[in-house]
């Protein structure tokens, strides 16, 4: 499942930023909390994690090589993602050592920062 809309920009092994419209359409938005639906912090964890992976994959030593994520660290939620918002998700590179990252990635409603944390991806 994509949860990704478009990659804005893209430095392979170092920075990558990702927009998700959030839509009333999703079927995320239907049944989590009827009445008030928001973007599940799951779906969120797993967008941001997608913006990380592509930054790595797009490095050409990376081609045909599948990300997995094996670890999330220091993940906090500061507020909900609705329907109608636009979510900015920017990833950059801690370190890549042998088939291991360290990424920290922060997402963005407008200006305000609504979830940030840090992930772990091994490359197979």
């Amino acid at each position: 499942m994509l949860f990704v809309d478009r990659i804005i920009e893209l430095e392979p092994m170092k920075r990558a930023v990702g927009i998700k419209n959030v839509t009333m359409n999703e079927y995320f938005s239907l049944g989590h909390f009827p009445g008030r639906p928001i973007m599940p912090g799951v779906i969120l964890l797993e967008a941001m994690g997608q913006v990380g992976g592509v930054m790595v994959l797009c490095s050409p030593e990376h081609l045909g090589r599948i990300a997995y994520f094996v670890g999330m660290r220091r993940v906090k939620f500061h507020r909900p993602v609705v329907p109608g918002d636009q979510l900015r998700m920017v990833a950059e590179m801690i370190k890549y050592r042998g088939n291991v990252g360290k990424i920290w990635v922060q997402a963005f409603v407008g200006e305000k920062l609504v979830a940030e944390g840090e992930f772990t991806c091994a490359l197979l």
